[in-house]
């Protein structure tokens, strides 16, 4: 293991027991045979499988669509390289020589998929729970970022911006109905909105789970109008 390797183990708050599959992880294929293309290919997956957990946990309330496409906005090149670049990979990348001449340590591509292939390599060296916990640490706000670099709102705000822009009043949500105990409830919800004659209902296991459902409900129904 060389110093640039330590370095990096250092910045990933992880030491491999196993070096090995570090170094492939950071050999790319232009070094040869034995580089990380596998690792990429295994790492890919358990990625996609935790920021899918993490996006499930915690965003509570959005549907499958919105889950998807925060998924692939926080797997896509991009991202992965700039957690990569955060890391310093770049200076730990074995590479042939005509990719360093053209500057691989630092293109997006290569950085993305050294990244992809030292997630594979620590769920090797160490097993799922400990790379879940590592990439959560990585990812870090990212994930709550996610939603406003994507331009994602939820359904409460884009039907408050929705009415504003029609310039009417705001709506107002209302609990009609709790029922089941502390642990199961569930709540019922009544969103008046300005331009839709009877109240809207909706429903789910928190107030705030209902609001916004009524809110969706109110959007379809405006959208209809429209």
């Amino acid at each position: 293991m060389n110093d640039a390797d330590g370095r990096l183990q250092d910045r990933l708050g992880y030491a491999f027991n196993d070096p090995e599959l570090l170094a492939q992880a950071l050999t790319h294929r232009s070094c040869g045979a034995h580089n990380n293309e596998r690792l990429e290919f295994l790492g890919d997956a358990i990625l996609n499988f935790v920021v899918a957990e993490l996006l499930y946990r915690g965003e509570p309330d959005a549907h499958e669509g919105r889950l998807t496409r925060l998924r692939a906005h926080l797997v896509r090149r991009e991202t992965l390289a700039a957690v990569a670049g955060e890391l310093n990979v770049g200076e730990a990348l074995r590479l042939g020589p005509g990719e360093l001449k053209s500057g691989g340590r630092s293109r997006d591509s290569i950085l993305a998929d050294a990244f992809e292939a030292i997630v594979g390599a620590i769920y090797l060296d160490a097993g799922l729970p400990v790379c879940a916990g590592i990439l959560e640490t990585l990812y870090g706000d990212r994930l709550a970022r996610a939603a406003g670099e994507m331009g994602l709102k939820d359904a409460k705000t884009r039907l408050q911006e929705s009415l504003q822009g029609r310039g009417r009043a705001l709506p107002q949500y209302t609990v009609v109905n709790l029922d089941g105990a502390p642990h199961n409830q569930s709540f019922t919800v009544a969103c008046q909105v300005d331009g839709i004659a009877d109240p809207v209902t909706g429903f789910g296991t928190s107030r705030r789970k209902a609001e916004q459902d009524a809110a969706t409900r109110a959007l379809e129904i405006l959208d209809g109008d429209a």
